[in-house]
């Protein structure tokens, strides 16, 4: 390794000469008095408040307009910790997290945030666009095989509605429907390919222009919203060429996934294996099948693709997976035996929340630029997430369609053509309408082209993994080709695997000279590839569960001037013998052009060549787009063949910029030759995490262990985290894991007491890294509080005071609590004598308390005082003062009245209304 770095940093020096708001304090002592109030205005942000009922805390907070139901993940964000994904009412507009591991005055940086975008800030840069946006890509060079053209076979078209089926962890069953489209009266079986959509609202009003609802089953008056209608017109292309398709509804998985930890990947995959399992019992009982499937040519179930969008798409992937590596059986809703055999997926807009993909199950993912939805472009992990881990050759491509939605894939998401309301999730500004992504502009496609250009490249797919054809693959795999019937559509792939060999690396202990290696994941700016502030993000450096990962890597090139090398040294020397090419996905900043690099490599003899010259141009992009992606950029290895290097022994890559000035980043080289390997998926282990909930109980320590189960075969290596409940902190660790090894044991050690407290969650998230798969990636051990809550009253201190002294009351605890508690009062009207008003009470106490004003004066109960009074640990009880002002104003005694009220804001049945009294001067 030592000697493989010299020669690296000889070569490069050789070819360099040629050329957030502070929240509440805790109490320090056992009486003071800690006010905020539960409005807009303090101690949390705007729209957020702490509620609850029957003392389980509450983070809410209120949009100020409806976020439709989507397939991104609503996030609550405190800095960079995830609290968790909360759980929306019916309006739309509020959202509710359990607090459990997180302590009010804790709360100083909150957000909301999906897929990358932020939710909650009323002023956010995300739509600025700045002075500068690229041009379209240049239209590459037709391909000899357009797989977007009809075929000749005739269709038949319909429906078919089964018996709902019960799947673990949902209260109610799921539907199983589905649309048929499939070749009539063709010779043999037909190759199979399963549509699954992506989750949206599952219910509409038929008339109304915007009342849809998450409800299953739909309410009276209401329609299910046919989503697995959405997709005929890529079904009527692919029955056509003679595939038998069918599209399946899961409706009853989007009203529920919430509840799930994994957000429903483990119900759509048994979802779309009980589909399977009744096409293979239709293929050998053809008298069984309803009518459409019996009209329809014979499905072959050793050949079949799943296409997935959004959810969906996580949710092929894990059927995928679940079909070469059987899931625990207490979470499968399938447990039949597997009587098909997947030959790859085509993932529409995917969401990836485990960054988990089947590195053996051939892939194309579809990117849309103008996605506002999944608007991180997170898909792109099931193209990174395979680097090391496979042990194959099958081929994962990423498709970049410049100017796509997140909705248009699908139909009935899509206005105009749609029987429910539906929209452009990318939204728009007509102020300041994006450059890239508003309607009509020069970047932007219709929805009629979109759809032709997704159909085109789901047919792209069919044909390079179920039909075996070859020529299709320039349209997938970096080539650089395109479709004609794409139409306008510039649409850019790379790849990786397939009859790639080698592999530069950033991480897995490369060296990186003349450049900085990077981390696609940490909240240091200095450390990370994008800084947090850049406007836009990368598809390559998605967020994950924790606030920094490590082992994704990327080289991060910056000059000032033309000829400074950068060399990237792998661990030990590659192999590019039989490479035809050198394949790099390198991604320079959007709308920026004339990047060129020159690129060489040294083998172990220290020999150099260089192969080529590279020139690239950004990509079109704004703030609101996701457009640092890496194009595949090749130069031929003739010229190292001509040098006589040892492809065999390659030990250093280096990159020359020719441009003057420039950035860029390197995120992988690959050894390039045409061609589609057969796939064999590999026996690996798989990993999935369970969760356990126990009791503290009241003494003694008890130790319990996070279950992990390890099942499958072979070895492989996953890296842990294990994130700390306090600070959201977490460490990893690499694990080598194999079925019975019991490798992964983490042990949790519970404390028993008598004291009130918050429940305490201690979790872990799994990642693989080499040779394994995981399935449920994120579990833990919660350990419950079950002490009851003390008992609180509110009692007077000083009741009757006089003008410019304080009315106290005090708050008081039968017992300490081990928990921060948070108790509402809130001032009500004075039915009997004169109340207080607003210029009676201190200005400052009166806006720290409601955000209010003295002026106009009016009534103390009408400025909105609904106030929290914080109770630290191990405290007994706060004083709640109110500091009135001393006038010279002759006037009658004044009063207010208070109460202790539940956590909407309405006093409680129980607990006295109390009364002070503020008299005049004497």
């Amino acid at each position: 390794m030592i000697r493989a770095r010299r020669i690296c940093v000889t070569a490069v020096a050789v070819l360099a000469a040629l050329g957030s708001s502070p929240g509440p304090a805790q109490a320090e002592q056992p009486y003071s008095t800690k006010v905020f109030s539960a409005t807009d205005d303090s101690p949390l942000p705007p729209g957020w408040r702490i509620d609850g009922e029957a003392g389980a805390r509450e983070l809410v907070w209120r949009a100020p307009k409806a976020v439709p139901m989507g397939d991104a993940r609503v996030e609550f964000r405190n800095g960079d910790r995830l609290l968790g994904v909360p759980r929306p009412a019916r309006d739309g507009r509020t959202f509710r997290l359990d607090l459990v591991g997180a302590r009010p005055k804790e709360l100083t940086d909150l957000h909301v945030m999906a897929a990358g975008r932020r939710l909650d800030a009323a002023a956010d840069d995300t739509r600025r666009s700045g002075s500068r946006v690229g041009r379209l890509p240049a239209p590459a060079p037709a391909n000899g095989v357009d797989p977007g053209r009809p075929g000749s076979y005739r269709t038949v078209t319909g429906e078919y509605d089964l018996d709902p089926v019960r799947l673990p962890g949902y209260a109610v069953p799921v539907e199983m429907t589905a649309q048929v489209v499939a070749p009539k009266g063709a010779a043999g079986s037909r190759p199979l390919a399963l549509f699954l959509h992506g989750r949206h609202d599952t219910c509409y009003k038929p008339g109304s222009e915007d009342d849809v609802t998450g409800d299953w089953p739909c309410a009276e008056g209401y329609k299910p919203i046919p989503s697995h209608q959405g997709y005929l017109r890529d079904q009527r292309l692919l029955a056509s060429q003679g595939y038998v398709t069918v599209s399946i509804s899961a409706n009853g998985i989007n009203a529920q996934d919430l509840e799930t930890e994994d957000a429903g990947a483990q119900a759509r995959s048994s979802l779309v294996r009980q589909h399977l399992a009744r096409w293979a019992d239709w293929a050998t009982h053809r008298s069984s099948a309803p009518a459409v499937v019996h009209q329809a040519s014979k499905a072959d179930l050793s050949q079949v693709l799943l296409v997935g969008h959004s959810r969906g798409g996580e949710g092929v992937n894990r059927a995928a997976m679940d079909s070469l590596y059987p899931p625990p059986a207490a979470e499968d809703g399938y447990r039949g035996p597997v009587r098909w055999k997947i030959r790859g997926a085509v993932l529409i807009a995917p969401t990836i929340f485990g960054q988990n993909p089947v590195a053996d199950v051939p892939s194309v993912t579809l990117l849309p630029g103008c996605d506002g939805d999944v608007s991180d472009l997170q898909g792109e992990a099931f193209v990174d997430g395979t680097r090391g881990i496979r042990r194959g050759t099958a081929l994962h491509s990423a498709v970049y369609m410049v100017g796509a939605n997140h909705n248009y894939f699908n139909s009935e998401w899509t206005p105009g053509a749609a029987v429910a309301p539906a929209s452009d999730d990318f939204g728009n500004d007509p102020e300041q309408p994006d450059p890239v992504c508003a309607p009509g502009a020069a970047t932007r496609l219709t929805a009629a082209q979109q759809h032709k250009a997704g159909a085109t490249y789901i047919a792209a797919a069919a044909r390079l993994f179920l039909a075996g054809d070859d020529r299709v693959r320039p349209l997938l795999d970096g080539s650089g080709k395109r479709a004609p019937s794409a139409g306008p559509a510039r649409v850019l792939t790379h790849a990786v695997g397939g009859r790639r060999s080698g592999g530069f690396l950033p991480d897995g202990g490369a060296k990186v000279t003349g450049a900085r290696s990077c981390s696609a994941i940490d909240p240091d700016p200095a450390v990370a590839c994008l800084d947090p502030e850049t406007l836009g993000s990368s598809p390559h450096f998605a967020s994950w569960e924790t606030k920094k990962e490590t082992g994704r890597s990327a080289v991060d090139l910056k000059w000032s001037a033309p000829g400074r090398a950068v060399g990237v040294t792998p661990a030990k020397p590659l192999s590019l013998r039989g490479s035809q090419k050198l394949a790099l996905r390198v991604f320079v900043p959007p709308n920026t052009t004339g990047t060129t690099f020159d690129v060489s490599i040294t083998d172990s003899r220290n020999r150099r060549a260089t192969l080529g010259r590279v020139e690239m141009a950004g990509l079109p992009g704004s703030a609101a787009t996701a457009s640092y992606w890496a194009q595949e950029l090749r130069v031929p290895l003739s010229a190292a063949t001509r040098a006589g290097l040892d492809l065999r022994h390659v030990e250093c890559l280096v990159l020359t910029p020719r441009s003057q000035t420039g950035r860029a980043w390197l995120m992988d080289a690959w050894g390039w030759a045409p061609g589609t390997p057969a796939v064999k998926a590999a026996a690996l282990p798989r990993v999935d995490v369970g969760r356990t909930l126990v009791k503290e109980g009241d003494s003694g320590t008890r130790t319990y262990r996070i279950p992990v189960e390890v099942s499958g075969r072979g070895s492989g290596q996953v890296r842990l985290y294990v994130i700390d409940p306090d600070s959201g902190r977490a460490e990893d660790r690499l694990v080598t894991v194999r079925p019975g090894s019991g490798a992964v044991d983490i042990p949790v050690e519970v404390r028993g007491d008598t004291a009130y407290g918050d429940d305490v969650e201690h979790d872990i998230a799994v990642k693989a890294v080499r040779g394994a798969v995981v399935g449920k990636y994120r579990g833990g051990l919660t350990v419950g509080n079950d002490d009851p809550e003390p008992v609180i009253t509110l009692s007077p201190v000083a009741d009757r005071v006089t003008e410019g002294e304080s009315l106290t009351w005090r708050l008081s605890l039968d017992a300490p609590a081990e928990a921060e508690l948070w108790e509402p009062v809130r001032v009500l009207p004075v039915t009997d004598g004169v109340e207080l008003s607003t210029r009676d009470v201190a200005p400052q106490w009166l806006e720290d308390s409601s955000g209010d004003v003295p002026d106009p004066e009016r009534p103390l109960s009408d400025a909105r005082l609904w106030v929290w009074l914080n109770i630290p640990p191990g405290s007994t009880g706060v004083d709640f003062e109110v500091p009135t002002v001393r006038d010279q104003v002759a006037e009658p005694a004044e009063s207010m009245r208070l109460a202790l009220t539940d956590r909407r804001g309405k006093p409680l049945p129980d607990s006295p209304v109390l009364t002070g009294t503020v008299l005049d001067k004497p």
